[in-house]
């Protein structure tokens, strides 16, 4: 498991320059699971596949509880058996280590 599931989120409100996409790639690998590095560097994203609607549901809600942990959010695309979660920091427009920690701790989620 990656040291960053340890980590807390740090408000981050722009002012910033986004993670290069070495650093992501780097970031990326300290990840213990198949997150994608979107083409243009500015996100990662991966996909979660459930047995039923109501896992997939479950798995939703604790992401969101964790979202509203951390105070930052990801995009989902939820339909059935399916979650695809996606991480960017809108507030500088690519990457920061927030993205890396949430995706952590998403790693970490019972399923």
């Amino acid at each position: 498991m990656s040291e960053l599931h340890q980590k807390t989120c740090r408000p981050c409100e722009g002012g910033v320059e986004p993670l290069t996409r070495q650093q992501a790639e780097a970031m990326l690998a300290s990840l213990t699971t198949p997150w994608r590095l979107r083409s243009d560097g500015a996100a990662i994203s991966r996909l979660f596949n459930f047995k039923t609607f109501y896992q997939t549901m479950s798995f939703v809600n604790a992401v969101a509880h964790l979202a509203n942990t951390e105070d930052h959010h990801p995009d989902m695309d939820i339909g059935w058996g399916r979650c695809q979660v996606t991480y960017t920091t809108h507030s500088i427009g690519g990457l920061s280590e927030n993205d890396f920690i949430c995706a952590a701790k998403v790693d970490s989620l019972p399923r």
